[in-house]
Formats: C-alpha cells, structure tokens, sequence
C-alpha cells in the first residue's frame, strides 16, 4: 500500500524544512512530508559555525553576493534579487529568531547557539503539521506522469509534486541520474592545506592578518587572514582558494605548491623596505626588529629560512641575505601534500547539472514537478554563511513555484 502525500521533500536539512515551512503557509491544505534518511534532522544546522550557525552574511547587493559562488555565480543573480540574505533575516525574525551581525560580516542568531534555528524549524513544522519521517531512506524515485512513487527503507509514497534537499548525497545523485539528470562528479570543496614545513612546523596558532596566496603555475588567487595549523594553513585566504579551485586541486590529487605573500608587497618594493630599516636601525638585532606587521613568531622562522641568525644585527647582514629575507615575505613556496576537512563541515562542488534547473522556479528541466533545493544542485560557496543563503533562496524560490502550480 502507498501512502500518499501532496508534496515530498527527501532531505532534512536547512533547505527540505525551509521548503516545507513555506510551501505549509502557503498551502495549509495540503498534506506534507519530509523524508529523512538518518534518526534525526538539520546536522549540518547543528554543527554550523562551531555549534553557532553561521545562517548567512551581511551582503546585501545581489552582484556582490554572487562573488562568493565559484559555482553557481551566473545562475544565482536572478534567483538573488528575488530572496537573499535582508529576505532571510526577515523571515527569522518574523519567527523569533533574531540575528547579529559579526565584525567579518557572518551572521548568528543572537543566543550564539544552532539550536535555536534547529528549535525554529521544529516549532514552524510542528506548527503547519508538516510530517517528518525519520530513518526513511530514500531507495527508488519514479516519475509517472503527473505525480512520483517513492520508496524508502520503510514506506512507499506517491505525490504531486517532488522537491529534493538532499544536500552532498552520491546515492539520490545516483537516482537522479537514473531518471535523467546529469550529474556533475563532486569533489570536496571547503577544505585546510596539509603543509609538513620546517618554517611553520613548530608555530601552529600564528595569524596573519592578511595574506595573498596562490597555487604555483595557476590563475588561482585570494587574500585574506592566514592561520598556521598543527598541520599546515587554514583560515578564509585558504578556504576560499580551496572553494574556487577544487575542481583543478583535485585533479592535482592535493598535491602543488603555493606562493605565499605575508606582506602584501611586491617583492622590490619590500626590499627597498628592508634596505631602509637596515640602515635606520643598523645596531638592531633582526629578530626583535620586525617593521612588517606579522606575528614575531612567524618573523623568527623567516629570519632562519633567509640563513640570518638570530643573533644577528641588521648592520651584519649582506644583499643576498636581505633578498632571501625579501623572497621569504613576499614569494615564500610552500609544498601542499594534502587536505583536511574544515573543522566539521564538510562541502562539495557537483551535484545536479545546472543546465537541467530552471532558475526562475528551481524546477527539473527533464522531469515536470520536480524541484531542487539546496547542494543537491552544482552550486557552492566559501565559508561565511554563504552555502546556508543558496539553501533559504533557492528553497524559497521553489516553494512559491510549487504554490503557483
């Protein structure tokens, strides 16, 4: 026997109870149900920004926003300048959910803790009599016509009309293939550098304020706060060069160099610094004469790198050495021989073919009444809130789409 539903959304995650919340208020007639692989939902609510919930960033032009998206960027124009991030921050507070911005332009409810969006949703589904079904994985999706079958570990149900939040899950990739889809291959996208290096091997916990990073005999670039880590680098300039250039570090197997710049100066304009500095202050000792703002730890390992010692005076040292130390600032190579995930979220470029969505409603190209929501589709961003603002719009969007029909 099927139990039929009017609408189903397989996935319990940010973007499947965003839809449902929305498609519910506009249709509180219909009969809805979100389909949840795992014994509860919203995991990635709950570990987001460290137990915090990063639910968006303090961008509120649509062409800026879209800057953020290595994949996606063309695609999420339209969709942004119908619901973005002063649109999500309406619809939290309407509900109770007030949110504060941070010095970086992150966004936070203002309890600091994920569990008040978790409680949010819970309350909002409750509220609307939205089912969800727990431990329902999701084995077999079959288009028929005007409505779909669905079968899961434990039930089978047929609906109207199909929308999938799947978020990164190669097995509904799997089905959706099968039905038609094409499926672009994920690879991981937010992601640290694994870098075994004496120079910052003994210093983990060292920042840089701002850095510019670039993968060696590439296009790809960034800027930003730099964090050496008991493994290697982490922090926005590295995961933003890791969202852009997951693609092609993956091809590398994660394993390239890059060229860091610690003080975001060409390399003779900071010689031509180092010069003045050795004459200005002559008697000096390098090691505590730092004219460059980075850490003194950081400062030290440069100096060794540059074969200066430390008990070395400005006055002592020759040209060749304060060119090693200028290269050493400004072009410092660092083989990367790996990656790890950042801290516990975890993001992948692929999933559905944007080619296959029409933007304007997030509706299937190749299957009428099926609407997608979320990562499902080959859409990510970097860190910041970003990934959580594609869920809300194209969530939303989809819902005022499956209500119009």
């Amino acid at each position: 026997m099927n139990t039929y539903k009017d609408i189903i959304i397989i996935g319990g995650g940010a973007a499947g109870f965003f839809a449902a919340v929305n498609i519910a208020e506009q249709n509180p007639n219909l009969s809805i149900a979100i389909l949840e692989r795992g014994k509860e939902g919203l995991q990635k609510v709950k570990i987001s920004g460290g137990g915090r919930c990063n639910v968006t960033h303090a961008e509120f032009v649509p062409s800026e926003l879209v800057l953020n998206y290595p994949r996606g960027q063309k695609e999420l124009l339209g969709p942004f300048h119908t619901f973005m991030t002063g649109d999500t921050i309406a619809w939290f507070e309407e509900r109770g959910v007030e949110l504060k911005i941070e010095e970086d332009g992150r966004m936070f409810p203002v309890s600091n803790s994920s569990q008040t969006i978790i409680d949010c949703f819970l309350n909002e589904v409750k509220k609307h009599n939205v089912a969800i079904l727990y431990n329902h994985s999701v084995k077999e999706i079959h288009p028929r016509g005007d409505d779909f079958l669905i079968k899961t570990s434990q039930d089978n149900f047929e609906c109207s009309k199909l929308v999938i939040a799947t978020g990164s899950n190669p097995k509904i990739w799997k089905l959706l293939n099968e039905i038609g889809h094409n499926i672009v291959a994920p690879v991981p996208s937010l992601f640290t550098f694994d870098i075994k290096d004496n120079r910052i091997k003994d210093i983990p916990g060292v920042v840089v304020k701002n850095a510019e990073i670039q993968v060696v005999g590439t296009d790809l670039i960034s800027e930003g706060p730099l964090l050496i880590t008991h493994v290697g680098m982490s922090a926005p300039a590295i995961l933003k060069l890791s969202a852009f250039g997951a693609v092609e570090l993956a091809k590398h197997n994660y394993n390239f160099k890059i060229e860091v710049n610690f003080v975001r100066l060409e390399y003779e304009l900071c010689l031509d610094q180092l010069k003045n500095i050795k004459q200005e202050f002559a008697k000096k000792q390098i090691v505590n004469s730092s004219k460059f703002e980075i850490p003194k730890r950081l400062w030290k390992q440069l100096i060794l790198a540059s074969e200066i010692s430390l008990t070395e005076r400005w006055a002592d040292i020759n040209k060749q050495q304060l060119e090693a130390l200028s290269t050493q600032l400004t072009k410092a190579v660092f083989q990367v021989s790996g990656k790890s995930t950042f801290k516990e979220e975890f993001v992948t470029a692929g999933g559905v073919n944007l080619k296959d969505i029409n933007f304007k409603t997030f509706e299937s190209k190749r299957i009428p009444h099926m609407f997608f929501a979320g990562e499902v589709i080959n859409v990510d961003a970097i860190t910041g809130g970003f990934n959580f603002q594609n869920a809300w719009t194209s969530a939303y969007i989809a819902s005022k789409s499956i209500s119009a029909k």
